[in-house]
């Protein structure tokens, strides 16, 4: 990597595989929409929704969406990110449904165990509550099996029972890329068409397609701190300790989420081409790299999955 420029690497970089991706997932994608009654998809307005919604484009045609947008907003998103998400819907002319962690707070359906606990493992009881409030039957979500170990475990039709919930000793097969939809009433699916991408595939996707992007996924300066081995952004939601130096760094997002518990990594990429150059050499997924909610324990995802998280 050293010895080579980084013009030449890109050129010795096949991307003739991304075809195959985007064809599997324009098909999953159209599995759906004729399969389900009440679809939606999962828009977070983050890199992994953003190709998704390329490919939805391609799949029924721009301004043609078969199903709404919908985003479970704890209120502590970053606002690069949020602002990014109406636009885009605008574009698209796409109807966007954002529910939010804090009304579900309002009805005592969510409860903090203390004012700065992160609201991020609470979305699964709002996005529960939107599902019943609009009876979606699939959700189309972002998720890719390199991120994380639970997900790894994850069917692309994965099955939930009236509870909401995951039952990993119960997916189902999917041989010959036949999926068993057959759901009872109160049951979903949620359904990730990006299953078999990985990180690097989705910047180079991006990097080939052009796929605008929220300013925070690319180099910036940004006043964090550091704490158990991660950068923690110096926000009002995420403060500094006391004793803790805040230093001022050229920073980027591998992945964006929920303030207080996503961490940028540094870095000086400003182009996606940057970002696959950088992201060749990575020895850690977006998520053990940036996500302090990940840290508790290796089955944390896990668990939260089975109670009906994304």
């Amino acid at each position: 990597m050293n010895a080579r420029t980084e013009p030449q690497v890109l050129s010795q970089l096949s991307n003739h595989h991304l075809d195959a991706l985007e064809e599997e997932t324009i098909f999953i994608l159209r599995e759906v929409a004729a399969t389900f009654e009440r679809p939606t998809l999962l828009f977070s307005g983050g890199k992994d929704s953003l190709v998704m919604l390329r490919c939805a484009e391609k799949a029924f045609g721009a301004g043609r969406l078969p199903f709404p947008l919908l985003m479970i907003d704890t209120g502590h998103n970053f606002v690069e990110v949020t602002d990014f998400r109406d636009l885009r819907a605008r574009e698209l002319g796409a109807e966007l449904i954002v529910r939010n962690v804090e009304d579900s707070m309002a009805r005592g359906t969510v409860r903090l165990a203390h004012p700065g606990e992160s609201r991020n493992v609470h979305q699964s009881v709002t996005l529960l509550e939107a599902i019943e409030e609009f009876r979606f039957d699939a959700l189309i979500g972002g998720a890719r099996r390199d991120e994380e170990k639970a997900r790894a475990k994850e069917r692309i039709f994965s099955h939930r029972d009236n509870f909401g919930q995951w039952q990993p000793k119960a997916q189902r097969p999917e041989l010959w890329t036949l999926f068993n939809t057959r759901i009872a009433p109160g049951e979903h699916f949620r359904v990730f068409p990006i299953s078999n991408w990985t990180e690097l595939d989705v910047w180079q996707y991006i990097e080939r397609e052009q796929i605008a992007l929220p300013s925070i996924y690319y180099t910036h300066e940004r006043e964090v701190v550091e704490r158990r081995g991660l950068l923690v952004p110096v926000t009002e939601l995420t403060p500094a300790r006391e004793g803790e130096e805040i230093v001022l760094r050229d920073v980027r997002f591998r992945t964006v989420g929920d303030i207080t518990c996503t961490c940028p990594v540094e870095s000086t990429a400003a182009s996606a081409a940057d970002i696959v150059i950088e992201t060749l050499a990575a020895d850690v997924s977006e998520r053990g790299a940036t996500r302090m909610d990940d840290k508790t324990s290796d089955a944390s995802m896990e668990k939260r999955k089975k109670e009906g998280y994304f």
